[in-house]
């Protein structure tokens, strides 16, 4: 299966995005899957003239934020649909954008970045036995790593299937993602030697839906 095809796909699904948040402010930072909720880009600690990377920037709405604070903004993303969609949302901003696989962009370049993160995007879907000694590798001491995505399924853990949905008279495109409980995602990094780990569960906001957001956060 083409995972650049099963992205390109997922990103003509994706909503548009609101022209301001709740607060009228035109970009932001969200890490949950719920919209004006849970942390912001302090998670980051990202000081004006930083480099920044964001694995699997989709359409770059996090990472126009970031670019907001000083920091150069590094966009990496599989999926050309969403690189030219990213450019299309924010021509006003000056975005690094790369169209690659989150290993194979961090195994071929040398560059030092300050904070390295990815929200429900390729620290979710990549192997973290490959994943993270790459982010390792590419993160100034001190720098921070972080990433979110959906908590797992009670049971499921590990490498798991995740759905892309297309026509009713086509079959879903699989990829690959990985599922662990908080405690589990810890102790992965903490044996690739990233310190100061942190993982928890954010809670949904009140309303009917109950799943939280994992946020995982750790320095080089």
């Amino acid at each position: 299966m083409n995972e650049t095809a099963a992205w390109d796909t997922y990103s003509k699904q994706k909503p548009e995005r609101r022209p301001v948040n709740a607060a009228g402010e035109t970009t932001w930072f969200n890490w949950t899957q719920y919209p004006d909720h849970g942390p912001g880009a302090e998670v980051l600690s990202v000081p004006p003239g930083a480099n920044v990377l964001d694995l699997g920037c989709g359409k770059g709405g996090n990472l126009a934020h970031v670019a907001t604070l000083g920091a150069r903004p590094v966009g990496v993303d599989m999926s050309m649909a969403q690189i030219k969609a990213a450019e299309a949302c924010w021509p006003d901003v000056k975005l690094e954008l790369h169209q690659a696989e989150a290993t194979r962009f961090l195994a071929e370049g040398e560059e030092q970045f300050d904070a390295v993160f990815s929200v429900f995007g390729a620290a979710w879907f990549t192997d973290p036995a490959a994943l993270l000694p790459a982010v390792r590798r590419r993160l100034r001491p001190g720098g921070v790593f972080a990433f979110s995505q959906r908590p797992p399924v009670e049971g499921c853990y590990g490498c798991q299937a995740s759905y892309i949905t297309r026509s009713e008279d086509e079959d879903p495109l699989v990829v690959k993602r990985w599922d662990y409980e908080p405690d589990r995602w810890a102790g992965l990094l903490e044996g690739h030697g990233f310190t100061a780990v942190t993982a928890r569960v954010i809670p949904a906001p009140p309303g009917p839906r109950k799943i939280g957001t994992l946020l995982v956060r750790a320095q080089g």
